[in-house]
């Protein structure tokens, strides 16, 4: 699997029984604590291979930092988040590379291995199947707010640990189960990662917003106008492609639509699964939720109801 498909890695086989899944992510500080956004970063490159049904090995940290004016000191707190979430991951770190450059950036390549007929994909979605998702949504407004200084400490901690949190007992639980389709909610939202699945399934998500769980504070901040432009660039591409309940507000839309960073596991599983996925991780100190269902395809890949 190469990049003709839309999903989260790239997969080579080796072996009959080894194949590689490779991915690679980046980006710039979303939190002020260095240590912090070492951690983040890395729980979001990570979240590739698990989206695949992988384990990571071995990762290479990506590195662009102005030393001279922010201090080694600082880089190495992002390295150490970083080396600590990889440690937790199972894997380690092989090397990296690192450039002067203005503006901080930091994330991972990641090399992970999977067997040749076990990883999982973001199209394969089956009518009657059910659609879970393992982490709650509204990081992308929750860190603008904490930008914009608008956030309490309690809804600071809320996000942090939910982007610090790895996909690996939400990936590792899976695999007790038949996992049609699966694909990590980042950067397109939830409905934009949903739509790839749609889209690459040849079937219809159907959603129901007031089943999706979000973070604390998530609608009030939406609706003080602390929406990132990630969000509304999302909202504006799904435009004809989602159906919305009328009784949705543009809001309400635009947090579905929102930018994530580090999110949860979004799953196609037989409805008859669900319910025992949910309790195992439950017992593994993790959470997930049914958020909707699948459906033959229909005028829209996607329809959210209230």
């Amino acid at each position: 699997m190469g990049n003709e498909s839309s999903d989260d890695a790239g997969i080579y086989q080796l072996t009959d029984e080894i194949a590689l899944v490779q991915t690679v992510d980046y980006f710039t500080p979303i939190v002020d604590d260095p240590y912090l956004f070492g951690q983040i970063a890395a729980a979001n490159a990570l979240s590739d291979v698990y989206a695949m049904g992988g384990a990571p090995k071995t990762v290479l940290n990506i590195v662009g930092f102005p030393v001279k004016k922010l201090g080694s000191d600082t880089l190495t707190k992002i390295l150490a988040g970083a080396q600590d979430k990889v440690l937790e991951a199972g894997a380690i770190t092989a090397g990296g590379h690192s450039i002067d450059d203005a503006e901080p950036k930091f994330g991972l390549s990641v090399t992970g291995i999977v067997h040749p007929n076990q990883y999982w994909t973001n199209k394969g979605a089956v009518p009657g199947d059910v659609l879970v998702l393992t982490k709650p949504i509204g990081t992308g407004i929750l860190t603008t707010g904490i930008k914009r200084q608008a956030v309490t400490k309690e809804q600071e901690f809320e996000v942090i640990s939910a982007m610090c949190m790895l996909n690996k007992r939400a990936s590792e639980t899976l695999q007790n189960f038949q996992a049609n389709a699966v694909t990590d909610v980042t950067g397109f939202g939830l409905l934009g990662h949903a739509f790839e699945m749609a889209k690459g399934s040849n079937v219809t998500l159907h959603m129901t917003y007031s089943s999706i769980p979000q973070l604390s504070g998530t609608e009030e901040l939406a609706e003080a106008g602390v929406i990132p432009g990630g969000s509304k660039a999302n909202h504006l591409w799904l435009k004809e492609a989602v159906s919305y309940d009328s009784a949705l507000s543009e809001v309400q839309q635009l947090i579905l639509c929102d930018a994530i960073t580090s999110g949860g596991l979004l799953v196609s599983l037989p409805k008859d699964q669900a319910a025992k996925y949910i309790e195992e991780l439950q017992e593994n100190a993790a959470r997930a939720w049914v958020i909707g269902e699948v459906t033959d395809k229909t005028d829209k890949p996607i329809v959210v109801s209230k």
